[in-house]
């Protein structure tokens, strides 16, 4: 059970963080801040969709055909602490080496779009003001950025880990006695 959640979870962490490093280098120039949104959790449902995969091929090869709710949703939250953790390390190295002025760009790109959508200067004005608190935090403070990282990928993974073990859970049927 053990390597089907280590490989899973890598696999599934690397598959959400595809995007993230490859997309976003490659494109995100010229995609509006939702449209980047939508790939990046499209991203990571595709990445996640293995915690499918290993309940089923631990139910049906290791337990007899049979998985409770709960060692499912195990099974699934370890894949996602995996991966969550894949897509953290990863970005944390592209943040450091590669794109350290991310926040100055999404916000530069955030205020352009809200200029654009006619949003009023005293919003503009407020939420270029929250935004350069956040990314001035989180520029300077590791485990903010971190945690701030995990808020983004865990949740998708914590979801869909209950929707599989919902689906997937199979308990023995009870013995019938016949009288």
């Amino acid at each position: 059970m053990e390597k089907i959640i280590w490989v899973c979870g890598v696999i599934a962490g690397v598959i959400s963080v595809t995007w993230g490093v490859a997309g976003e280098a490659l494109v995100s120039d010229s995609l509006s801040l939702s449209t980047r949104m939508i790939f990046g959790y499209a991203t990571m449902i595709l990445g996640f969709s293995l915690i499918f995969v290993a309940i089923k091929n631990y139910r049906d090869n290791h337990n007899s055909g049979q998985i409770t709710f709960g060692k499912a949703l195990g099974i699934g939250l370890l894949i996602t602490l995996i991966a969550s953790t894949v897509y953290v390390v990863v970005w944390m190295i592209d943040f450091k080496y590669f794109v350290p002025d991310y926040g100055e760009k999404y916000q530069a790109q955030a205020i352009a779009e809200m200029k654009a959508s006619g949003a009023s200067a005293a919003e503009i004005k407020k939420q270029g003001a929250e935004m350069a608190a956040t990314f001035a935090k989180y520029k300077t403070s590791f485990t903010f950025r971190a945690m701030f990282t995990y808020l983004e990928i865990a949740p998708v993974g914590i979801v869909i880990s209950l929707i599989a073990a919902l689906i997937l859970k199979k308990n023995a049927k009870p013995a019938t006695v016949n009288v």
